[in-house]
């Protein structure tokens, strides 16, 4: 559901600005109020964008890859392969010269790219964080783990739209195609792998799945019980 509402908000975008070089009147409205707001912290605003750039997300993708190895989680390190590099490709060659947008005439800016990037590796991160690991995080320290780095995906578009390098729509837009990447990836690798059933002892005995449900554990009852 999520890939397929990713991929409705990108393909409903796209068909509304392309070959456009203004914004809309969302982005008018929106661009207007975080520039207002962050107009005078322009120095952090570059810092922040600079993490979307091209370097250092090789450098947290591989990472990335590097942690999910430590870990054992082969599926989730060819996940990062993958998808990461997947979504920016999909982005800068495919979706920017197709939709034709532009910032005012000058360069290419739908999707996002640097949203795109950085939602990537914010949902890969989501995804090993959610399955399982040993040890074992408690599930609040991996809530916050993932919030924060959802909020630093964030804070890098919003920089982006803060400094007029985007539109608003671009970082929606770059969101959805980072994240759905991320999603339908992780779904083909574990349907590729042929997943068993959760709990069974092919599972068990498996690398652990990419996505993952949680099951329950009942014991038999004992003597007093029967």
């Amino acid at each position: 559901m999520v890939v397929a509402g990713c991929a409705a908000v990108t393909a409903s975008l796209a068909l509304g600005f392309a070959g456009q070089a203004r914004p809309d009147g969302l982005d008018r409205a929106v661009d207007a109020h975080i520039r207002s707001g962050l107009g005078h912290y322009e120095g952090h605003l570059h810092l922040l964008a600079e993490l979307g750039d091209l370097v250092p997300v090789t450098v947290l993708t591989a990472a990335l890859i590097l942690a999910c190895l430590a870990m054992r989680r082969r599926r989730v390190a060819a996940l990062t392969c993958l998808a990461v590099p997947g979504a920016v490709a999909l982005t800068e060659f495919v979706l920017k010269p197709l939709v034709g947008r532009t910032v005012h005439g000058a360069y290419l800016c739908f999707p996002s790219g640097h949203a795109t990037a950085s939602f990537a590796l914010a949902a890969t991160c989501a995804v090993l964080l959610a399955g399982p690991a040993r040890p074992r995080l408690p599930g609040a320290v991996r809530m916050l783990l993932i919030l924060g780095a959802a909020v630093v995906a964030a804070a890098v578009a919003t920089a982006m739209v803060a400094l007029g390098h985007h539109y608003f729509t671009d970082a929606v837009a770059g969101t959805a195609v980072g994240v759905g990447m991320v999603l339908l990836t992780a779904l083909l690798i574990d349907g590729a792998a042929g997943t068993p059933r959760v709990g069974s002892p092919l599972h068990r005995a498996s690398d652990s799945p990419v996505t993952t449900a949680p099951h329950v554990s009942i014991k038999s009852p004992g003597p007093a019980g029967r």
